[in-house]
C-alpha cells in the first residue's frame, strides 16, 4: 500500500478527484530522511570540512536531475500511476516526477522498515556518486584532501618545501616536495610555488590511493 502510494503522482487526484490520495507527504518525508543520511555519510568522510563545503556538495548530490536518474535506475518510471494526461505528455520521463517519486519511495521504505533499511538503499544507489565526487573535490583541492586523510591518522599536517626555483623571473618552474613526519611523500613541478605545491600533493595521494595525479 506505502509502494503505491510512493508512485502516485498527484495529476491523479485532478483526473480521478481531490480526495485520492497521492506521493506529495511521502516525497516530504522522504526528503528528509535522504538529506540526514546523505549529511551523516559527508559527515563521516570529511572530518575536516566546515558547514559550507559539506552543504555544496550535498546539494550536487540531491539536485533534481541526479534523483531523477536514481528513479530511472530503479525503474520507477514504468511503474508511476500517472494520470491520462500526464501519460500522454511523457511524464514517465519527466525529471521532476522521477525525482518526487524516487522521494516517495525512500519515505515508504522509512516508514515500513525504519532508518536503516532507508540508509541502505540510499547508500547503495549513491555509491557510485559519492565516488564520483570525492574524486573530484580531491582533483580540485589536492592539498586539501591530502591534508584531510594525514590528519585522520594523526594530528601532524604535511609540510611543503620549496627544492628548486629556475628560470628567469617571467618564466619561473618550481619544484617542491611535501613531507609528512620527516619523510618524504610527493613531490611536484609548476610555474609557481602554489602549482608545484598542488601537484606534489596530487602525487602523494596517487601513491596513498591512486588518485589521478594531474592538477589542471
Amino acid at each position: 500500500m506505502l509502494l503505491r502510494l510512493a508512485l502516485t503522482h498527484p495529476s491523479i487526484s485532478h483526473e480521478l478527484g481531490a480526495s485520492q490520495d497521492h506521493n506529495q507527504r511521502l516525497e516530504y518525508l522522504g526528503d528528509a530522511v535522504l538529506q540526514l543520511v546523505l549529511s551523516r555519510e559527508l559527515y563521516d568522510r570529511y572530518p575536516h570540512h566546515d558547514e559550507g563545503p559539506l552543504t555544496k556538495i550535498r546539494a550536487q548530490l540531491v539536485n533534481q536531475s541526479s534523483l531523477a536518474e536514481q528513479g530511472r535506475a530503479l525503474n520507477l518510471g514504468d511503474h508511476l500511476i500517472l494520470s491520462r494526461g500526464e501519460q500522454l505528455s511523457g511524464g514517465r520521463d519527466r525529471p521532476s516526477i522521477l525525482a518526487d517519486a524516487f522521494e516517495a519511495v525512500l519515505g515508504a521504505i522509512f516508514l515500513d522498515g525504519g532508518y536503516e533499511p532507508a540508509r541502505v538503499l540510499i547508500l547503495g544507489q549513491f555509491r557510485d556518486a559519492l565516488t564520483d565526487i570525492e574524486t573530484a573535490a580531491t582533483t580540485d583541492n589536492p592539498k586539501g584532501a591530502l591534508q584531510e586523510i594525514l590528519q585522520a591518522r594523526s594530528n601532524e599536517a604535511p609540510q611543503y618545501q620549496v627544492l628548486s626555483a629556475t628560470g628567469p623571473d617571467h618564466d619561473r618552474n618550481f619544484e617542491c616536495a611535501v613531507y609528512y613526519k620527516g619523510e618524504e611523500i610527493g613531490r611536484g613541478t609548476g610555474k609557481s610555488k602554489k602549482l608545484a605545491e598542488s601537484q606534489a600533493a596530487a602525487t602523494a595521494l596517487a601513491r596513498m590511493g591512486g588518485k589521478p595525479t594531474s592538477t589542471s
